[in-house]
């Protein structure tokens, strides 16, 4: 690989570094310290939950912390701080925007010397947030009783799922108007699109390198795919252990170009005019960059063995929060109105007016590519796909146990 398609800065090494050495082994749950137990039940969270939430003395006590600080890997929460404040004018709603690993490492960094300043943290990084942070009571998991109904198990339970997102690849529709280029993922390993395949650094994303880690975790499915590509069984490289690791090899050796803005990607991908456009693995949400920036990227939604790789955001309490009240306040804004069902009527701008009002902390994520964890909200325009689409989604367990291997893997292939 060419050093003008891979170069590697002391930030990005740095923080890959970091992630890679707050990784713990695998464990339970940690027993809470007597000052996080003596909390948890003046916050009656976790084993003090009561039976019956009295939501409107929750609000009432919120007011009086007057303020909720939150960790969050997304800069689009920071858009809601006028739309809260209306709603609630007694609390102050700071967002620190950290991305998803920094806000793993900053929580972690600051509880470990004893500093407890963020009430509510959002991110990504399943790994590090079920095994590092939930395991070891540095977040409780939160969900407002009102919800219960409204929000799967399987997006709440071990942890609140705030919203699910995904990696998908993009192709420029203007470039192939009538087939899409790739029916086979093991297509963009082909010498064809040698240097013309794009991803987000996975080593600075968390997000990325979560769909990079889901790629490799389905390893039997990857050999089946390579089977019906080419006909024949998969052979492996020298020390690579599995099919989904063969990929991320051959993808490698195949010159993908390395982009540090998802933004940038998706422009290389979709914009208008051009010959050999990249093919993009990118975050699905940037599919709306066709409506504001003019792009033409269109999403592979038939693609073998799977189209997207979904990745959850997950909100939880930080442990010894200041303002826990106020935390539960605003982890019920960021799962929208009670008054918000399949029915609602939504249009655009849906930062504003009616729209807004229903969709609460769900309206910076109203568009194809963010799924509530609630079954009850309407898809967005274009987000039907969804559904449609076979996708694969990332583990907790296999983030925490192949992380750190499969980080290692990645930096030596792409240093060949």
């Amino acid at each position: 690989m060419s050093d003008i398609r891979w170069t590697w800065s002391a930030a990005a090494l740095a923080i890959a570094v970091a992630a890679v050495a707050l990784l713990p082994l695998q464990g339970r749950a940690l027993a809470a310290s007597p000052e996080s137990e003596a909390w948890l039940k003046e916050a009656q969270l976790g084993a003090h939950a009561p039976a019956a939430e009295d939501w409107d003395a929750i609000v009432a006590k919120a007011r009086e912390e007057g303020e909720v600080v939150i960790y969050s890997a997304s800069g689009r929460i920071a858009k809601l701080a006028e739309s809260f404040n209306e709603l609630y004018p007694e609390i102050k709603l700071t967002v620190f925007d950290l991305g998803s690993v920094k806000t793993v490492e900053k929580t972690i960094r600051e509880q470990d010397a004893g500093i407890f300043n963020t009430d509510v943290v959002t991110t990504g990084n399943s790994g590090l947030v079920i095994h590092e942070m939930l395991n070891k009571g540095r977040i409780h998991n939160y969900v407002p009783q009102r919800y219960l109904d409204r929000i799967p198990a399987e997006n709440r339970d071990p942890l609140l799922i705030r919203v699910n997102e995904a990696i998908v690849v993009y192709y420029n529709r203007e470039a192939y108007p009538d087939t899409p280029p790739v029916k086979n993922i093991w297509e963009l390993t082909d010498p064809k699109f040698q240097g013309r395949v794009g991803i987000i650094d996975p080593m600075s994303s968390g997000s990325t390198f979560m769909g990079v880690a889901t790629i490799v975790q389905h390893a039997d499915e990857m050999a089946a795919a390579y089977k019906a590509y080419a006909g024949k069984d998969i052979e492996l490289g020298e020390g690579v252990p599995d099919a989904g690791y063969e990929f991320v090899a051959r993808l490698l050796k195949n010159d993908v170009v390395i982009f540090k803005s998802g933004s940038k990607l998706v422009e290389a991908s979709g914009k208008k005019g051009q010959e050999n456009p990249l093919i993009a693995f990118a975050y699905m949400t940037y599919i709306s960059k066709n409506e504001s920036d003019g792009f033409v990227n269109a999403i592979l939604t038939d693609m073998e063995p799977s189209s997207k790789w979904i990745y959850p955001t997950f909100m939880a309490i930080a442990d010894r929060a200041p303002h826990p009240n106020a935390a539960k306040v605003a982890i019920a804004y960021l799962l929208g109105s009670l008054e918000l069902n399949e029915n609602s009527a939504l249009a655009k701008p849906y930062m504003e007016g009616d729209s807004i009002a229903l969709l609460q902390g769900l309206a910076p994520y109203y568009d194809p590519g963010s799924v509530s964890p609630r079954s009850d909200v309407p898809m967005p325009p274009g987000g039907e796909i969804w559904n449609e689409m076979k996708g694969w989604t990332v583990s907790a367990d296999f983030m925490q146990s192949e992380g750190p291997k499969l980080r290692d893997f990645w930096l030596l292939h792409a240093s060949n």
